[in-house]
């Protein structure tokens, strides 16, 4: 006998968009490149760009919970290499940056202008890898396609964090109204689609302030190494 009666409901199909400005928790799975990261831990994680020197994450992200439970989408976040700013470092990466320290500060409510030993401490991870698993609270985009032989995509338009209107509603499990982002088409130079995650296919930065990681400067540490710096905390989402 197969009982079904705790079977939940079908998807909406793939290609069944979620809503421009829809709001939602989401969890992060990354997803192995096979390019190493700064740390022992992210060896294989990133993946590499297939036209120029940028590695990036690969980010699966799932909706948990409310009216578009478990439906996904993907977006790539680069961490190295790309354009560079006047000091020679990855405006890409910058922006990774800011959206990752957001991510942290929604999964682990902490205040963006909370600039305690305690908040600097959770904002601090032992690696890329360490972000695996991590639930938080996203602003969900509508990124229409560049011409009409690619498909139109959810993405990542902001992190909701502290602060914001919708954050403690959306704690509290409520539904709140979505935000049309109205996003226009990307138009790369030369009037062609990004292949392989071109630095530009970052996420929206959110509004911190950010410098280049200290393996970029240092020419890598250990795991060890950032523990013996106040580092090596494991999230609390782990």
């Amino acid at each position: 006998m197969l009982d079904l009666n705790d079977a939940g409901p079908q998807m909406a199909p793939a290609s069944d968009l979620i809503p421009d400005g829809t709001f939602a928790k989401v969890k992060l799975t990354l997803r192995p490149g096979g390019v190493d990261g700064p740390t022992p831990d992210d060896r294989g994680l990133l993946k590499p760009s297939q036209n120029s020197d940028v590695k990036m994450l690969d980010c699966e992200f799932t909706v948990v919970g409310g009216r578009f439970d478990r439906r996904k989408f993907w977006q790539l976040l680069t961490v190295a290499g790309g354009k560079a700013d006047a000091n020679g470092q990855s405006i890409g990466w910058n922006i990774t940056k800011s959206t990752i320290r957001a991510m942290v500060e929604s999964a682990l409510g902490i205040n963006p202008k909370d600039d305690g030993a305690e908040a600097k401490q959770k904002r601090t991870l032992p690696s890329l890898k360490a972000l695996d698993g991590i639930a938080f609270y996203a602003w969900i985009m509508v990124e229409p396609a560049s011409s009409a032989q690619y498909k139109d995509q959810n993405k990542l338009a902001n992190v909701v964090v502290p602060g914001d209107p919708e954050y403690d509603p959306l704690t509290r499990g409520e539904e709140v109204e979505p935000r049309p982002v109205d996003a226009k088409p990307r138009t790369p130079k030369g009037g062609t689609q990004p292949q392989g995650g071109a630095w530009g296919n970052t996420a929206v930065p959110s509004a911190h302030n950010s410098a280049p990681p200290a393996w970029q400067q240092t020419g890598g540490q250990t795991s060890g190494q950032q523990a013996a710096q106040g580092g090596g905390a494991k999230p609390n989402w782990l």
